[in-house]
């Protein structure tokens, strides 16, 4: 059985699993958002970073759907819910994903619950930058991981203008 994987944060420069195939996708109603309160990898419980998620709500995010490579199913699931559902504020969902070049697919995705404690939507993006500039957690500092997700987003050609604004900013404030 195939098995995709969709990713728009850091599956995209760090997957973890054996990956076949990939190409740029589109998931309907969620958006790529730094809405979940990081207490383990990019922040502490002390002074939480902020991480990527996929929150509900009109718009759609594109990334990269990623076919794990045959007969690495189970182990990748493995690995991805140990990774992914660290602290259950993420939901694991198999959703419908379109590629940009040749049809659909089913796609394991992870999503923000908004019922989580680590849930927070809506901060304004000035806020934002403030907590990725400061925090660091067992993966190491929060701006890493803003930086890698937009840069490797400029690579494979997707723009997100939020991801973008926050590295200048993180960066100025930071410098």
């Amino acid at each position: 059985m195939t098995m995709w994987v969709f990713g728009y944060g850091s599956l995209l420069w760090n997957p973890g699993f054996e990956v076949a195939e990939m190409r740029v996708a589109t998931l309907e109603g969620y958006a790529r958002s730094f809405c979940m309160s990081s207490i383990h990898h990019r922040g502490t419980v002390e002074r939480p970073g902020l991480v990527l998620a996929l929150d509900e709500g009109p718009g759609a995010c594109r990334g990269m759907a990623m076919r794990v490579a045959p007969g690495q199913e189970e182990p990748t699931l493995s690995y991805l819910r140990e990774r992914e559902l660290i602290s259950s504020a993420y939901l694991e969902k198999t959703l419908h994903v379109s590629f940009q070049v040749g049809g659909t697919a089913q796609a394991l995705v992870y999503v923000i619950d908004p019922h989580h404690v680590q849930y927070c939507g809506g901060l304004p993006l000035e806020e934002q930058a403030q907590i990725i500039a400061h925090a660091v957690g067992d993966r190491g500092a929060n701006t890493e991981y803003l930086y890698n997700t937009a840069d490797h987003l400029h690579e494979i050609g997707l723009h997100d203008p939020d991801l973008d604004w926050l590295a200048e900013r993180v960066r100025a404030l930071t410098a």
